[in-house]
């Protein structure tokens, strides 16, 4: 089975959401391949006018093999999709966003139908990994990053989505570090499950 770690961890090996993903992916089943995509490392850009007609293009030739569209097939061939990010200004960073309006392409993730919008991709499951400075109960307007992955998971038909986050790690007084602790064990759990 194929698993693809979407990795949007901006700090790097200071990121508390990297520890978290790493809790995650020590404890997924060995009969996942896990491939990781490190977002800070691909040359990912906002579409533009002109290259969504060079997009246009390729798609009315029917050239979905080509390279630009290598992310896209990635993520809807995935058994599972991994997708850690931290929570900057009440969502992820942009460069999380970048990169789903990369794959979001007709014909590889979705199709459009007489009916609506039809998810193209097999994966099963979505999983979301997060850390936040704040606490925000699900369903807060503030916190609008799971919302909207949950709109994705819909959107592409992966199966399920799931959310891990670990909440408060800045607020004065909390002990953040157990809250990321607590959420390390919450994922270590979720990711033997699946």
């Amino acid at each position: 089975m194929k698993a693809l770690y979407i990795d949007c961890c901006i700090r790097g090996e200071e990121s508390r959401s990297a520890r978290l993903a790493q809790a995650f992916l020590e404890n997924l089943s060995p009969e996942y391949e896990v491939t990781r995509r490190c977002l800070m490392e691909e040359a990912l850009y906002p579409l533009t006018a002109e290259t969504l007609r060079q997009r246009d293009a390729l798609l009315a030739q029917g050239k979905t093999d080509h390279p630009r569209f290598r992310f896209a097939h990635e993520i809807a061939e995935a058994d599972l999709v991994i997708m850690a990010a931290p929570f900057w200004d009440l969502s992820f960073p942009a460069l999380l966003k970048v990169y789903i309006e990369n794959v979001s392409v007709e014909g590889i993730t979705f199709r459009s139908t007489e009916t609506g919008l039809q998810g193209l991709c097999r994966g099963k499951h979505l999983v979301f990994l997060t850390t936040r400075g704040g606490i925000y109960e699900p369903g807060s307007d503030w916190e609008q990053g799971a919302p909207y992955l949950a709109a994705i998971q819909k959107f592409f038909s992966f199966g399920e989505f799931r959310c891990v986050a670990a909440d408060g790690l800045d607020i004065q007084g909390y002990d953040g570090e157990a809250a990321l602790r607590k959420a390390m064990e919450e994922a270590r759990t979720l990711a033997k499950s699946l």
